[in-house]
């Protein structure tokens, strides 16, 4: 089995390895490109918890402060094991979306404790400096990183969808999927996917597919790679 991987480069590799146990080849054809923001402000005073929604968040705090000791709220479990392995050890995963994180946040934390830092890229899925407000949270947002889409189909893609080498393609996030679409259109290719299944960790990353002739579009039971991961055991 084949599958393309349209994650950020660093993602994409550690999903290939876990395929790879599986027996699974990965097509690796990142979409987005992730670079820090240069002179970026990260304002921990007083602060009681920061919140992270992705892996590349909790590597770009990783990045922006040698403090360790603070308190990490992550989205799902592959931020948390980011910051686990950027050597921070008080981190919980809310094992969902950013409803859930919010969600997390009002259980572990106090309006009266201190501000919480939302570690974020220069775009960000939800709200959670709207849904913690109304909470009586006080939410400070640190742009830490940029995600660039790309402007074209990489190669690799294109090469493997044009020889119909793929079985299925992993989509993470809305961004992703509508980049995605955008260029397999662009590139003129979009019936190559009348023959791939495209798994998708939510809802809204499969509506951004739309309207790509995929052979079927299946979503994961939660927004967690596990559950993402057992749709593609089950094809």
């Amino acid at each position: 089995m084949r599958v393309l991987l349209t994650r950020p480069d660093m993602d994409s590799r550690a999903v290939a390895d876990v395929l790879a146990a599986r027996g699974i080849e990965a097509v690796l054809a990142p979409l987005l490109s992730i670079a820090p923001v240069a002179n970026a402000e990260l304002d921990l005073d007083g602060a009681q918890a920061v919140l992270v929604t992705s892996a590349n968040g909790a590597r770009a705090l990783a990045d922006a402060t040698p403090r360790r000791d603070l308190t990490v709220l992550a989205v799902g479990r592959g931020s948390a094991d980011a910051a686990r392995d950027a050597g921070f050890e008080r981190v919980e995963s809310a094992d969902g979306d950013v409803a859930a994180l919010a969600a997390l946040a009002r259980v572990r934390c106090d309006p009266a404790a201190g501000a919480l830092v939302h570690v974020s890229g220069s775009v960000s899925a939800g709200d959670l400096a709207g849904v913690l407000g109304a909470a009586g949270f006080e939410v400070r947002r640190a742009v830490l990183y940029c995600a660039t889409p790309a402007t074209t189909l990489p190669e690799a893609a294109r090469q493997a969808l044009r020889a119909g080498w793929l079985d299925a393609a992993l989509f993470y996030s809305p961004r992703t999927a509508a980049t995605f679409a955008a260029l397999v259109t662009d590139a003129g290719v979009e019936e190559a996917c009348k023959s791939v299944d495209a798994l998708c960790l939510s809802a809204a990353v499969a509506d951004a597919l739309f309207p790509l002739p995929f052979a079927a579009v299946k979503v994961a039971t939660r927004p967690d790679q596990d559950a993402l991961l057992t749709l593609l055991d089950s094809r």
